[in-house]
C-alpha cells in the first residue's frame, strides 16, 4: 500500500464528516413555500368593509384583504400578507393545519436529514479496509507520522463508524417527531446535523492522531460541539445541562492538559526532540527514561481528566443531566462511543505509565476509580425514576467494568475490555435512540408514568427491552462474552484483584436488578384502552444494532485477529 492512499485511508474518517459539516453550514435554509390561507370573516350586519381608492385594503382584525375572492362562497376571502410564510414550529408554512404529536413529518421529506449517512459509511469503509491491512503489516502513518493507525484505532474506528451508523440513521425519524411536536423547526434541525458531523469529526481524529496533543485537543472539541447538542432544545432544564456539562468537563480537560504538559516536560527532560516529545510511539520506545514522579502525577491527572468525559469518578456529574437533556442519537453518540474515545485516551497513557513506572500504579489506580464509580452508579440506579438518566447511570456502570479489566491488563482482560466497548455502543445507541422514541411517544421520561409498553407500541417496546437485555448482559448478546471474560480474567490476576472483582460482580448485580424491575415497569401491565399512534420509520438502525450485538456475542469473526492485535497494542501481551 504507497502512501497516497494510505493517507486517504487515514485522513478520510475526520476529513469527510468535516466536510459534510461545511456543506450542511454553507446550505441556506429554504423559508417553505407560500401557500395561500383561508381566512372565515365574520361581520356584523350592515357593516361594510374597510374600502380605499386603490381597492379594498387589509382589514385591521383579520390581516387579510377584505371583500370576496372569484368563486369562493360567501364569508370567505382568500389573501396573504407578507410574512404569512414564515416557518411554523412544526416546519410548515403559517396558516396550515398543525400536526398532531402522533403524525410526525415524514422523514422521507427530509432527503438532507439523510446525506448524513454518508460519514458513517465512510468510517465504516476506512475502518473495513485498515482492518484487512493493519494485523499483518503493523501500523500505517500519514502527514509524518502525526496520524497513525494501529489495531487499537482500526478497532476505535470501526465503534465510531457502527454507532454513528445507528445514531444517523435513527435521525430524520426523531427529528421528525421533534418537528411534529414543535419542539424542532428546519433551522433547528440544520444546526443539529451541522454539529453531529463536527462531532463525529472531532471524535474521528481523536483516535487517529499519534499526537497526545492533538489527542487533547480533538477531545476538548468534542466537549464544544456537544454543548450545543446538549442544549439544543433551548429549555431551561437542557441549558442548565449544558453549562454543568461544559464547567465539569472543562476542568476535567484542564486536569488533562496540564499532565500532557507534565509529560512533554520529562520527555524533553530525557532527551527526546521537541518535535517528538508528545509523539505516543516515541513515548513509548523512551518511557524507561521518563523522571518517575513527574510521569506518575501527569499520568495521574491525565486519567482523572480523560476520566471525566468517560462518566467516572469524580467528574461525573455532568454525564445523567447531559444524555437526559440531549436529543436521543446524540446521547447514543455521547454514551456509545463517546465515553470510549476518551477512556481510549487513558489506555494509551496507560502504556507509557506501565512501561516508566511498572503495571502496579495504574492497576491500583484504575482498580479503585472503576469500584467507586460503580458502587455509585449501583446504588444511584436504586433510586432511579428517570429513563433516560437511568441510561446514563448504567453507562458509568459499564465504563467502569472497562476500567477494571484495564487494571488487570492481561491479554484476555484487555481483549473482553475492546469487545466490551463495542458491545456496550451498538446496544446502548439502541437504548437511547428508542428511549427517544418513547419519550415522544409517552411525552414523558418518568418511569412511573410508562405501563404496558409492549402492548402500545410492541416494536419499539420489544426493541428497547432488547436493548436492556443486552446491557444487562444476556446471551446471545456481546456484553455477556466481555462480562465473562473480564471477570476470568480478573480472577486470574491474583487476589487483590480477585477481591476487587468479587466486589464489582456484586455491585453489577444490584445494578442488575435495579435496571431490570424498572424496564419491566415500562413494558408490562396493561396497555391503554386506545393505543397511541405512531411512526414505525427509523426503527432499522436499532434492529441493526441489536443484530450486531449479538454477533459479536456468538463470534468476534474476521474481527478476532485484529481484537487480539489491538489488545496486544495496549499492552496485552
Amino acid at each position: 500500500m504507497n502512501a497516497t492512499p494510505t493517507a486517504a485511508l487515514l485522513t478520510a474518517p475526520a476529513a469527510v464528516p468535516l466536510l459534510a459539516a461545511a456543506a450542511y453550514a454553507l446550505t441556506p435554509v429554504r423559508a417553505p413555500r407560500p401557500v395561500p390561507v383561508r381566512v372565515r370573516v365574520r361581520r356584523p350586519v350592515g357593516v361594510g368593509a374597510h374600502t380605499g381608492a386603490a381597492g379594498p385594503l387589509p382589514d385591521r382584525a383579520t390581516g387579510v384583504l377584505a371583500g370576496q375572492g372569484a368563486g369562493e362562497p360567501p364569508g370567505r376571502v382568500t389573501g396573504m400578507l407578507p410574512g404569512q410564510a414564515a416557518e411554523a414550529p412544526d416546519g410548515g408554512p403559517v396558516g396550515t393545519p398543525a400536526r398532531s404529536p402522533g403524525a410526525p413529518v415524514s422523514p422521507r421529506r427530509q432527503p438532507a436529514a439523510w446525506a448524513g449517512l454518508v460519514s458513517p459509511l465512510v468510517i465504516l469503509l476506512c475502518g473495513g479496509l485498515l482492518a484487512v491491512r493493519v494485523p499483518r503489516t503493523g501500523p500505517l502513518t500519514a502527514w509524518s507520522g502525526l496520524l497513525r493507525a494501529d489495531a487499537l484505532s482500526v478497532w476505535m474506528l470501526l465503534v465510531v463508524g457502527a454507532v454513528a451508523l445507528i445514531a444517523c440513521g435513527s435521525g430524520p425519524a426523531y427529528l421528525a417527531g421533534e418537528r411534529a411536536a414543535g419542539r424542532a423547526s428546519r433551522r433547528t434541525a440544520w444546526r443539529y446535523q451541522v454539529l453531529v458531523q463536527a462531532f463525529l469529526a472531532a471524535m474521528c481524529l481523536a483516535v487517529v492522531t499519534a499526537n497526545l496533543g492533538v489527542l487533547w485537543v480533538a477531545v476538548e472539541a468534542t466537549t464544544i460541539v456537544t454543548a450545543f447538542l446538549v442544549g439544543h432544545r433551548r429549555t431551561r432544564t437542557s441549558v442548565e445541562a449544558a453549562w454543568k456539562y461544559v464547567v465539569i468537563c472543562s476542568a476535567g480537560i484542564a486536569l488533562a492538559f496540564l499532565g500532557t504538559v507534565l509529560i512533554y516536560y520529562a520527555a524533553r527532560q530525557a532527551g527526546v526532540a521537541e518535535s517528538w516529545a508528545l509523539d505516543w510511539p516515541t513515548l513509548v520506545a523512551h518511557a524507561g527514561r521518563l523522571d518517575a514522579g513527574v510521569t506518575r502525577l501527569g499520568v495521574t491527572l491525565v486519567v482523572l481528566g480523560f476520566g471525566a468525559k468517560a462518566g467516572l469518578v469524580p467528574l461525573h456529574a455532568w454525564l445523567p443531566d447531559a444524555h437526559s437533556q440531549a436529543p436521543a442519537p446524540v446521547s447514543a453518540l455521547m454514551s456509545g462511543v463517546l465515553l470510549s474515545v476518551a477512556f481510549s485516551a487513558i489506555l494509551r497513557y496507560r502504556v507509557i505509565a506501565d512501561a516508566a513506572l511498572g503495571a502496579g500504579f495504574t492497576r491500583v489506580l484504575l482498580a479503585g476509580i472503576a469500584l467507586l464509580t460503580l458502587a455509585l452508579a449501583a446504588g444511584l440506579l436504586l433510586a432511579q425514576r428517570d429513563h433516560k438518566r437511568m441510561l446514563a447511570y448504567s453507562s458509568m456502570e459499564h465504563m467502569s467494568l472497562i476500567a477494571l479489566a484495564t487494571a488487570v491488563g492481561s491479554p484476555l482482560a484487555l481483549s473482553a475490555a475492546l469487545l466490551h466497548i463495542a458491545g456496550h455502543g451498538l446496544a446502548k445507541s439502541a437504548a437511547f435512540c428508542a428511549a427517544g422514541r418513547i419519550l415522544q411517544l409517552t411525552g414523558t421520561s418518568r418511569i412511573g408514568r410508562i405501563r404496558g409498553l409492549l402492548g402500545r407500541a410492541p416494536l419499539l417496546g420489544g426493541v428497547f427491552g432488547c436493548a436492556v437485555a443486552a446491557l444487562l448482559g444476556f446471551p446471545p448478546f456481546g456484553l455477556f462474552a466481555s462480562e465473562l471474560g473480564i471477570a476470568r480474567a480478573g480472577f486470574a490476576a491474583g487476589s487483590g484483584l480477585a477481591w476487587a472483582t468479587a466486589a464489582a460482580l456484586l455491585l453489577v448485580l444490584t445494578a442488575f436488578a435495579a435496571l431490570a424491575a424498572r424496564t419491566a415497569h415500562m413494558l408490562l401491565g396493561p396497555a391503554p384502552e386506545r393505543p397511541t399512534s405512531h411512526s414505525r420509520t427509523g426503527t432499522w438502525p436499532l434492529l441493526l444494532a441489536l443484530v450486531a450485538c449479538a454477533a459479536l456475542g456468538t463470534a468476534t469473526g474476521p474481527l478476532t485477529g485484529l481484537l487480539r492485535a489491538a489488545a496486544g497494542a495496549i499492552g496485552g501481551r
